[in-house]
């Protein structure tokens, strides 16, 4: 199968990643959940925020370290999967740098390093909405057979 992005436009390429995430979005139960949203989607890249609730924080009032792998983890979901082909990881890391309180509002960025066959690579960065980095989170994807929409067909 051709590289997604030599077949589309990059406008095409940008719906399609959204689309792709609409899609991912209607079935991802657990980040609703955890009251995640979508703020940015293109491909290979994705952005989404979560506010800290009090079902969050764990025993020290920080914010618990599930949860900050959980957000950066979906971040990275949606980056890989922004090319409608269904992407799961393969390997995952997180480091955690400073905590996050009740009431905070995290982001997670994800950018992809990496795309070769059907590996890849992403970074995740977790921070406060003052700027402050809490995680920062690698994970390698792996592609399995199947798409996101299944209804898309390459041309």
């Amino acid at each position: 199968m051709a590289d997604i992005s030599a077949v589309l436009s990059p406008a095409d390429a940008l719906q399609l990643a959204q689309d792709a995430a609409k899609a991912m979005w209607s079935r991802d139960h657990a980040a609703q959940a955890l009251g995640m949203t979508i703020s940015e989607v293109k491909p290979g890249t994705a952005r989404l925020t979560m506010r800290v609730r009090q079902d969050m924080v764990n025993g020290h009032a920080i914010c618990h370290g599930g949860m900050l792998f959980t957000l950066a983890d979906a971040a990275f979901a949606y980056a890989c999967n922004s090319y409608n082909r269904n992407t799961v990881a393969s390997a995952c890391n997180i480091d955690f740098l400073a905590p996050a309180h009740l009431g905070d509002t995290l982001e997670a960025q994800a950018v992809e390093r990496s795309q070769s066959g059907r590996s890849g690579v992403y970074d995740v960065t977790v921070s406060t909405a003052e700027g402050k980095t809490v995680a920062l989170f690698r994970g390698k994807s792996y592609r399995i057979q199947g798409e996101v929409i299944a209804s898309f067909s390459q041309t």
